[in-house]
């Protein structure tokens, strides 16, 4: 894999020419990838494909679920149960131990929610998620009812004993990704259509946050761009864009690029040491190694 060097601090967090493996192919729209760290392999969807696979090395890829809803973002709570973000189901729901489906939120004040994107699990078990209205109109992933009833794009968190449903952001054009920092004291949402950026929150005791500021500004003329996002132990933020995964510092300062040879998507850390990172692109899922552990997953 090609590198683009911005900083020389890169140097400490991926090698030069670092490897790229394709580990899978054939989807028509890859997303969402989660390594489940319980069994050791990877889920990520196919959201136009309307599955979820599941890929374990010397074993390969199988189909998890097919029908989802065009589910997109996938995460774990604390119990290894998969948590997705609904999106054309306009549904928060978990698949259970017994592959039971249960839905977790549905509506706010008791207006249906737009299109889930991408989602999280804090520690304390409370699940933020991004709702923008992308699966009300992009052909192939139309929801049943295209109707839009809340008038704006939200961040929303559902407090852990799942009875709360709380908006946290509703200024934003389109919010895509979103990750926290290491010790959950900032939250960082992308924006990926019209402003191309990322903004940061201070997260309260309570988990609500306070006002947004711009944290990074993306760049390039490549194909690509705000989509998934992920944050390594020591707070550098990966996001994809223009041409691959750019590599941001904890201080907002682009470090550099990994170049992925299609239009990425999303990404996860995985393996026993966190150090793998899995991206999608429309067509693939690939995995590269780095030097600094990213942030676990449940």
């Amino acid at each position: 894999m090609d590198i683009d060097l911005v900083a020389p601090e890169l140097e400490r967090i991926v090698d030069k020419n670092p490897p790229l493996d394709r580990i899978a192919y054939g989807m028509i729209f890859a997303e969402g990838p989660v390594w489940d760290r319980r069994d050791k392999q990877l889920f990520w969807v196919d959201i136009k494909g309307n599955r979820i696979w599941k890929w374990k090395p010397g074993v390969g890829r199988e189909i998890v679920l097919e029908p989802t809803g065009h589910a997109n973002g996938l995460t774990f709570d604390k119990e290894g149960r998969l948590v997705v973000a609904g999106w054309c189901a306009r549904t928060i729901w978990r698949m259970e131990q017994d592959g039971s489906i249960v839905t977790l939120v549905s509506h706010y004040e008791g207006k249906k929610l737009n299109t889930p994107n991408d989602i999280v699990v804090r520690s304390d078990g409370s699940i933020y998620w991004t709702d923008s209205v992308t699966g009300l109109i992009i052909p192939g992933m139309v929801a049943e009812d295209t109707q839009q009833y809340l008038d704006f794009h939200g961040v929303f968190r559902l407090s852990p004993d799942g009875k709360q449903v709380s908006l946290l952001i509703d200024d934003d054009v389109y919010p895509n990704g979103l990750a926290f920092s290491p010790d959950e004291s900032l939250l960082y949402v992308n924006n990926s259509i019209h402003r191309q950026h990322i903004r940061v929150f201070d997260v309260r005791a309570d988990g609500t946050v306070g006002p947004g500021r711009l944290f990074h500004k993306m760049t390039g003329s490549e194909p690509g761009g705000c989509d998934g996002m992920k944050v390594d132990v020591e707070g550098n933020v990966y996001c994809t864009g223009s041409g691959g995964v750019h590599v941001i510092d904890p201080s907002g300062r682009l470090l550099g690029r990994l170049r992925i040879p299609e239009h990425c998507t999303n990404m996860a850390w995985g393996n026993d040491d966190w150090r793998s990172l899995y991206i999608t692109t429309y067509h693939s899922v690939y995995r590269t190694r780095v030097k600094i552990p990213g942030v676990a997953v449940w």
